[in-house]
Formats: C-alpha cells, structure tokens, sequence
C-alpha cells in the first residue's frame, strides 16, 4: 500500500543575469555584508547539500552585494568568480503573477472578489461550489481546489505549455476538496488559473504582459520565461551521480513556476516591492495582509507559512517579532531553488537562488544578510530562542482519550493515548522509524522529554480533530527554523468489509509506471528507485489507503482537510482492469499510470529488428527488458516530437534520447523501456 501511494505522489509532486541594476561589489572592497552573506550561503548550501548558489542584496535601488559559491567535491563550499548566472526560481513566479493581477485590479479590469467564472466562463467543474472561487482565493491559495494537475507539467529542454494549456479540461472533470474560502492550502493551479485570467483580462499572451507591464517597469535585464533565449547563461543542472549537464529545466506553468532570474533580477523585483512604481501602495499593502487568517489556521505560532496574495509568509520569523514586516516567497523546481525575503520598510530585498538544496534554507541564508544590513544601522534584531509556555506534568482529561486513532495528511499517522496521559506517535507509512511519546502538562500540549517538541489535539469549529504540531530547529549559520502548524487531521471513521480492506492493500502495492507523461517530462527522470518497489503488505488505517477513504472497490477519495502544507496536492483515485486484467491507477487530477507487472516483455525481432508505436491515446509504451535482449545494443530510428528512456535492474537511467541525445542503448536483463510520444510516433528498432 504504502509503496504505491507514495510512488504516484513522488511523481508527480512535488508538488517553486550579465546584466545587473549595479555592480557588485568587488572583493577588494569586501564589507561586513559580504562576509555574512557567504558565510549564510555557505551555511545553506551544506544543510540542503546544494551544488552552486548565488545571492544577491538590493537595498535603497542598487545590488549593495552579490556573489556566488559552488561546493567542493570534497566537502565545503568555494567562492565562484564572475557573475552567478540565471537559475529557475520555481514558485516566486507566483509574485509576478501576483503583481500582474493587482495592475489589472488597479486598472479597473477585475476585481479581487469577482468570481474567477467572470472572467473565464469556460472554467467548469463537476461540483457546483467553483462557481464560487473568487480571484483573491487564488492568490490567497483558498480556492478548495485539489492542488496541482500537473501532468506534462515539467520537462526538459521543452517550452510546451500543456499544463497550462489542459488545466481547463482537466478541472472540468474534478471536484473541490473544501468550500472556497474554508482555509489556505498551498495550490499551484490557483496560480495558473490566475494566468489564464490576466491574459483573457488584458487582452494579451501572458508572457508579453509580464515583459512589457513588470520586467521593463522594474528594470530586469535577466528574467526570462522558458523559450527565452539565455542558455549561454543558464546555471548547469545534473542528474544524481551523474557528470552530464541535463538539458534546460522547462516548467510548463510560468504564472506558478517557469520563471528564470539571476539572483541580482530576483533581489531587484524584490525592492521594486518595498516601493510604488509596480503597484500602488494600497495594493501593496493588499498583497502583505494576513490573509491565512480568513479561515482555518492554528492560533499559535511561528510557522514557515502565513499567507497573504502571492506570499507564502507575512509574519516572517524572525523580523515580525522585531516588528518589522518581512515578506516572504520560496520556490522549488525539481533542480533549482529559490529564496526572496523583502523588508518593505526597510527598503531592502535579498535573494538566493541554488541547484540543489531547498528554498527555506535559501530563505534563512537571505534573511542573515538583511538582518547583517540591520544590525550595521544600529537596528537591533534579536533572534529568539523560542520556546515552550512554562507547564507542568498533569493528568490528562479522559475526553482526551476520544482523539486518539489515525491521522492523515501527507503521510499517516497514529496517535495512541493512554490514561496516565502518555501519547504516542507510530508512523504506519514508515515502519522502520521508531516510535516517540509525549507527556501531557496543564497547559494541554503533549511535550517530549527533552522538551524541544511539542503536539497538541485540536478540536476545530469544522468538527474535525487537527494534530497540530510545535518545534524549532537551531540551524548553525542560519538562526532558528519554527514550525507551528497542523501536521494532519483524524480521519472519520470508515467501515468497510475486512474482504475490501484487504482487497485494496493488495491492489496497492508495487510499482506503477506514468502513462500520459509527454516524452520529455522529469517524471521519466525521476523514476529511479521507485520502479523497483517490492510488493509488501503496510499497516492501514481501517477504510483507508494512505489519506485516500475507500469509497467501493475501484474508488478511492481524498477527504484530509488541512491548511498550510500538508494538506496540499490532493487527488482522488479510481482503479480499472483493462482486457487482460491488467490495473490501471487514474488521478482525479489527470495523471494515468499502469502497474508495471502489465509491461511486457521486449521483442527484439527475429531478424533483429523491430518497431514500436504510441497508440491514437498517446500512452507511452513500456517494455521488461527480458532474457532475449539481454546485453544487446538496441538503436532507435527516432520520429519527430518522441523520445525513449532506458533503465537497469536498479531503476538507474542507462540511455536517453532526452537528456543526452542517445540513439542506442546497451540493454541489460531487468531493465525497462519507455517509448513516448505524439500517437502514431514510430520508434524503428534495430538489435546487435
């Protein structure tokens, strides 16, 4: 069960410059602002084990520090000459997207609270409640939209927008989770909606817009979408273990995640943020109100996330506790990373960008250096140690005893409770990680013994019970990391015939192949590991798969509602047998895959020649590498708009037409083949 479960979602989850406004300053005048922003990106490039990074400071108009690092092949972190180069910076698109809905709001063209239907009268769905979804919800991430369909929605060296593109068919065929407006869940098609509505609003295509309204406006010189031309400056990606630079990362979704920047571009859209020119101050102001607390959301904090328009934090740690206003945005690709944190009253905006790594630590790296610029203006920043509300042991309320049971979310969790008021947390999705307890204190958080976390049991005014979560992390070089959020939500209680129960665990074990991914999509790229998944029977909760409720015996439901993070990307499941009895997996959100017993085996031909075609549904067609093949050469006729992808018994990419042009591959006996392309490609096959 838990096999299957988490190899759908890792597929497709994530599921985020030559020229600068100034120069650099140079090593000969190195300042007290350089030092703490390479020592920061030093300290984030090891705690993410990022390969290159760069970083960028804006304060009042002008790049005041900029620089970049890649790490050593032996451990560490070494200064790069020259200029860092252009990275993705995945989900800080959001704020373009973002800043070009408030200029159409500011012009008159929409309206924040007018529904998205007004807009885009063919956006339909099949539950009523969409018509509803307002263009605030998108931005505010509050849509009750599942999340992110994002098939075809990342490739390689392909500027195809299909993801963008099909999002209307494919929302047309799905529900919402929650009622519009219920909570704040991290949504990336909210955002890509948003970009179907700014270029139906203004009349123009979306990348124009963006060019003409904002990165003119603000002065950048190297932001680009994916088709842009800036490969001589693109930082290199890699694949694991790999020393062949892969082709160029495309994001198929540009208004949630295409975008390119350097560093220095990032950190200047940033300070054209703590200014009118962009935007209105009013609309400014619009975009960083806390906009997370129009619905459901833990009272305690700090957290990573606090939503306004367009910002993952509003409240960002630990600048609002200093009372001064820091907003936040975080994006990750599958290869880059990015970080943008901006002081709006300060009139300062830092950026780091990384291949490899994760955003929050490039956001942390960020913050040092603006809290360094504070610090040498005499503004003291105190980085509190945060901690727990002085409690004591206590006996546990034996009401309490009623919320014990599993808890879903990104993953399963079961929380037993006993009458001396011990919790215990066991994670069924993750057998070999041990189990931990928690005590009760009179203040009602369950606290290890060390006292650095903390859990609480939520009763909210939805009727749903929350396991809501409390720690922080001390990140030497990077200040403290808080989390204050709810983790999960008890799932209600499901009967279901034990024959079922035990029907759909056997049916969800193994591993599953991605079957309507375009030829050049990650998900090929990203397999790895996960092909070569071992059936095994996985604790459960009763009624469930994972957080997935068992409706009957082909339909699973997402029914976790939770706000920030992990409640995000949901998706419904319904299960067919085809003509043969093989299992086929459909997400309500549009991604098909087959289990990977149905493959079958590779022909090479009797003369030693064969072919293969994408059917009229334009599945990719997967083949076992078998005995008969095994240690011959196989070489490919390529059509046009195909690609294929070969792997070994480990699950290891051995030959690919996509990332490094092959056109043979040596084949070894528990491999397997993708073939994908347009329907009626031909892949003329020869063997040696």
């Amino acid at each position: 069960m838990k096999q299957r479960i988490q190899t759908l979602s890792a597929l497709l989850l994530v599921l985020a410059l030559s020229l600068s406004l100034a120069l650099p300053v140079s090593a000969a005048e190195s300042t007290a602002l350089d030092e703490a922003a390479r020592a920061a990106v030093s300290s984030a490039m090891t705690y993410g084990q990022a390969t290159q990074a760069s970083w960028a400071v804006w304060q009042d108009g002008k790049i005041v520090s900029s620089g970049s690092h890649q790490a050593k092949q032996a451990g560490g972190t070494e200064a790069l000459e020259g200029k860092g180069g252009v990275y993705g910076i995945g989900s800080v698109s959001k704020i373009f997207t973002t800043v070009a809905v408030m200029q159409l709001a500011e012009a008159g063209k929409l309206d924040l609270d007018g529904p998205v239907v007004k807009y885009l009268p063919e956006f339909k769905m099949a539950d009523p409640r969409y018509k509803d979804i307002t263009v605030r919800m998108l931005l505010n991430h509050s849509s009750g939209l599942m999340g992110s369909s994002l098939g075809s929605g990342m490739l390689f060296d392909d500027d195809t927008p299909t993801a963008t593109s099909e999002l209307l068919s494919r929302l047309s065929t799905q529900r919402l989770k929650a009622d519009p407006g219920a909570y704040s869940v991290y949504c990336n098609d909210g955002f890509t909606l948003a970009e179907l509505v700014v270029e139906r609003v203004a009349d123009v295509n979306f990348q124009d817009y963006l060019h003409e309204n904002i990165f003119d406006k603000a002065g950048l010189k190297e932001t680009y979408f994916p088709g842009d031309s800036f490969e001589d400056r693109r930082v290199d990606i890699y694949q694991p273990g790999d020393s062949r630079p892969l082709p160029k990362d495309c994001l198929g979704i540009a208004g949630a995640g295409g975008l390119y920047a350097t560093a220095e571009d990032l950190a200047a859209f940033g300070g054209a943020l703590t200014k009118q020119g962009l935007l209105k101050k009013s609309s400014l102001d619009a975009m960083a109100a806390p906009e997370y607390a129009k619905g459901l959301w833990p009272e305690e904090g700090p957290d990573g996330l606090a939503f306004g328009l367009g910002w993952d934090n509003v409240e960002w740690y630990p600048f609002d506790l200093n009372k001064t206003t820091a907003l936040v945005k975080g994006g990750d690709t599958q290869h880059y990373h990015a970080g943008l944190v901006v002081l709006p009253e300060q009139k300062l905006a830092a950026a780091v960008l990384s291949t490899g790594g994760t955003s929050t630590y490039n956001e942390m790296a960020a913050s040092q250096m603006l809290i360094s610029i504070l610090r040498e203006k005499g503004q003291e920043v105190v980085e509190l140690r945060l901690r727990l509300p002085t409690a004591k042991k206590a006996a546990m309320p034996k009401e309490l005893l009623d919320s014990a049971g599993y808890y879903g979310a990104l993953t399963v969790y079961e929380v037993a409770l006993s009458e001396d008021g011990v919790l215990t947390m066991r994670y069924p999705a993750m057998p070999n990680l041990p189990e931990r307890n928690f005590y009760y204190y009179d203040d009602g958080t369950f606290r290890d013994e060390k006292g650095t976390s903390a859990l609480r049991l939520v009763k909210e005014d939805n009727g749903q019970t929350y396991l809501y979560q409390w720690s922080l992390t001390d990140l030497s070089g990077l200040g403290y990391l808080p989390s204050s959020n709810y983790a999960a939500m008890k799932l209600p209680e499901n009967q279901v015939d034990p024959a079922l129960q035990e029907k759909w665990e056997s049916l969800m074990g193994g591993a599953v192949l991605p079957m309507n991914e375009r030829y050049s999509s990650q998900v090929y790229a990203s397999l790895g590991a996960l092909l070569q998944v071992e059936p095994g029977a996985v604790e459960s909760a009763p009624g469930y798969i994972g957080s997935l409720r068992i409706e009957d015996e082909t339909h699973l439901r997402y029914v976790v509602q939770v706000p920030g993070n992990a409640g995000r990307d949901g998706s419904d499941m319904e299960v067919r047998k085809d003509a043969k009895g093989n299992l086929w997996f459909y997400q309500s959100t549009g991604s098909v895959f087959m289990d990977m017993n149905a493959a079958p085996t590779l022909s090479t031909g009797s003369e030693g020649k064969a072919a293969c075609t994408i059917q009229p549904d334009g599945y990719a067609r997967w083949y076992k590498i078998g005995e008969n093949a095994n240690g011959k050469t196989m070489t490919v006729q390529m059509p046009k708009d195909a690609g294929f992808w070969v792997y070994d018994a480990k699950g290891a990419i051995t030959a690919s037409s996509v990332l490094w042009d092959d056109d043979s591959a040596k084949l070894a006996k528990g491999g397997l083949i993708a073939f994908a392309g347009d329907p009626g490609a031909r892949f003329e096959l020869t063997f040696q």
